[in-house]
């Protein structure tokens, strides 16, 4: 059945996970592990997450930003929620659709709330 949904849910970035069937839910991208804003809020993230019952996977590594977006697209996660300096100042998170490849620049809380529904 899984090779089944992947033949059929599939682009040339990889895997596109149906909702109901996806391992994760939610791909929470830290874009700069090292900085601490980033860590802590994307710590907080991961927690509320959790705690609400959503799956999520968490990549805090010190990776490029472009290696992080190609593996999680790989990988298919049907949401992308992307932490980073710029959006932080300016009290905003990227919130991506693998399935569409919408890119919405949200409030936190509305990020949150598109992922929690």
């Amino acid at each position: 059945v899984v090779a089944a949904l992947i033949e059929a849910s599939h682009d040339d970035a990889g895997i596109i996970w149906p909702d109901q069937v996806a391992p994760y839910k939610v791909a929470l991208i830290n874009l700069k592990a090292d900085d601490e804003a980033c860590r802590s809020t994307c710590d907080g993230l991961y927690a509320r997450l959790q705690d609400a019952g959503v799956d999520v996977i968490y990549d805090d590594r010190n990776e490029r930003p472009g290696a992080k977006f190609a593996d999680m697209d790989l990988i298919g996660i049907p949401w992308q929620l992307t932490i980073g300096p710029r959006g932080l100042k300016a009290g905003t998170v990227e919130l991506k659709r693998r399935a569409t490849g919408e890119k919405l620049e949200l409030p936190l809380e509305e990020a949150l709330a598109k992922v929690m529904a």
